[in-house]
């Protein structure tokens, strides 16, 4: 089975990729898609919507997560990531996968323990968890991190 998991976001939404046979995880893929902030709001949705489409289409996932929006200080930055939120559901939606939704806590619990782990914590928990992975970058790691959870929940629900 294969995992994707999904750090949304309007200037640069992550993506990873994991596969689960049995209890065994190993990564993928994963990468970070930028969007052009020259380009209207609608046209950064189009084009996050369509490279997350031709990344579905590329490595055909049979389920997928997206990290729940969290409140920002900033109105606008909360609204822009819940935009870009939105579009990442419906473009797995369309897929025909389920989708699910996890918090930064819960993510952060599922892979460190501690629903307040910080950013290197995680980052040295998913080499651990998928040795000789090389991350994207930020945005790609906490995809990976929500692929990791959705995958240990798949496993718990069962």
């Amino acid at each position: 089975m294969i995992i994707l998991g999904v750090d949304p976001g309007l200037t640069c939404t992550g993506w990873g990729l994991v596969a689960k046979a049995g209890s065994r995880l190993s990564h993928v893929a994963n990468g970070q898609i930028r969007t052009d902030a020259k380009l209207s709001m609608a046209e950064r949705l189009v084009q996050l919507d369509a490279e997350l489409t031709d990344m579905i289409l590329r490595h055909r996932p049979d389920s997928g997560a997206v990290e729940e929006v969290f409140v920002n200080v900033n109105p606008q930055s909360t609204l822009k990531l819940g935009q870009a939120r939105g579009v990442a559901m419906l473009s797995l939606a369309r897929s025909g996968m389920p989708v699910a939704e996890y918090s930064t806590k819960v993510i952060k619990k599922a892979l460190v323990g501690t629903g307040g782990a910080e950013k290197h914590q995680i980052q040295a928990m998913l080499k651990v968890l998928l040795p000789g992975v090389a991350l994207a970058g930020e945005d790609a790691a906490d995809a990976l991190a929500v692929a990791i959870t959705h995958a240990n929940m798949l496993g718990s629900h069962r």
